[in-house]
């Protein structure tokens, strides 16, 4: 099956929408696919306003044009509402082919924090980009039945995975977190507005608070903050032993639809602290025992006041933790994207196999 992937997020950034495109093309190439990604390193960009580390393509659609005439594809995925994500969408429907989209962030509440709008003024947006969709590929339950709340009623559930091979409590201690005074607390994300690292920094709690990611406010926090200890973007093994070394994550956001970075830690064996909104709901769930509560003891917990949730996700049961952070399986996530996908005529999904390469590396 050759497959394009289309996508306005993707490295350099850090974050977790990257890094599940990323493992699931590595994934889907394994499986035989013939994957195309279609992303920013390929055109012309210009920094995004008020967030420069985000490149914005700009006059995509008739190089757009070009690639997904070249590669003829069997599937097309569209991953993001930005420029690449509409030109891709205009191609499709020009050519008569179906596609799906994801939907990874709430678009329309980022934009809002940023601009001081009402989130309902972007939901027409939103609602036009995906409605073209064959299906609308979203995290959990929860999030499907908000887009169907929306009239965005064509929802595949496409959950998401963690390396368990490197996130573990085996992982070694980071150096820089070795001898900080307990409890240590770690957030991961975007240092930006939408991650609402600031309401963690200022939480009234003892021990020592340690931020992992770079963005727009870093700088601002820091100076404001300076008891806070930044590391920057951290990958692969530093990640794995920013996690092993904490007792707790703490996920501030209110606007994430999912979270990668708590899957990530609770493979770690770490418990999660965070507000009682979509995303943390999902995967620590209102009692702290995971949606349904399904876990077998307390992996975290959920409160409007932060301080109280860091204060009883401490005494969660990090066994707990551990095997529910290993429920979120690639190979799981990986079938159901391609379960989802809409291709032309009636291609067979492919049986894993050797990695298959990219087809318009020289386009």
């Amino acid at each position: 099956m050759r497959i394009a992937l289309v996508s306005d997020a993707w490295a350099p950034q850090v974050n977790g929408v990257v890094r599940t495109l990323t493992t699931t093309v590595e994934r889907l190439r394994l499986r035989g696919c013939l994957v195309e990604t279609i992303t920013p390193d390929r055109f012309r960009t210009i920094p995004c306003p008020s967030y420069p580390e985000i490149r914005l393509a700009m006059g995509c659609g008739r190089k757009m044009d070009r690639l997904l005439d070249l590669l003829e594809p069997d599937a097309v995925h569209i991953a993001t509402e930005g420029p690449l994500g509409w030109a891709a969408r205009a191609w499709c429907l020009a050519a008569g082919m179906p596609f799906t989209t994801s939907f990874h962030t709430r678009f329309p509440e980022y934009v809002a924090l940023r601009s001081g709008l009402p989130a309902s003024w972007f939901w027409p947006v939103v609602r036009r980009f995906h409605r073209a969709s064959a299906r609308i590929f979203c995290a959990t339950p929860a999030l499907a039945a908000e887009l169907h709340g929306q009239g965005l009623a064509k929802t595949h559930l496409w959950s998401r995975g963690v390396d368990l091979a490197a996130f573990s409590p085996a992982a070694p201690t980071h150096p820089a977190m070795a001898d900080l005074p307990g409890p240590v607390m770690l957030c991961v994300g975007r240092v930006a507005v939408e991650k609402n690292i600031a309401a963690f920094l200022d939480c009234a709690v003892p021990g020592s608070k340690v931020i992992v990611g770079d963005g727009p406010e870093r700088a601002a926090l820091e100076k404001r903050f300076p008891d806070a200890i930044f590391l920057g973007a951290l990958h692969g093994g530093a990640l794995a032993s920013a996690y092993a070394s904490a007792d707790l994550l703490v996920f501030p956001s209110r606007t994430d639809t999912f979270g990668l970075v708590m899957a990530e830690a609770l493979a770690s064996g770490v418990p999660v602290a965070g507000y009682p909104v979509r995303g943390p709901l999902d995967v620590i769930g209102l009692g702290g025992r995971g949606p349904g509560d399904r876990a077998a003891g307390p992996i975290g917990a959920l409160d409007e006041d932060l301080a109280a949730a860091v204060a009883r996700a401490l005494t969660a049961d990090r066994a707990a933790c551990l095997a529910e952070g290993r429920r979120y399986d690639w190979d799981t996530c990986t079938a159901a994207f391609l379960a989802g996908l809409a291709p032309r005529g009636r291609t067979a999904v492919p049986e894993p196999s050797s990695a298959a390469p990219p087809l318009l590396a020289a386009a």
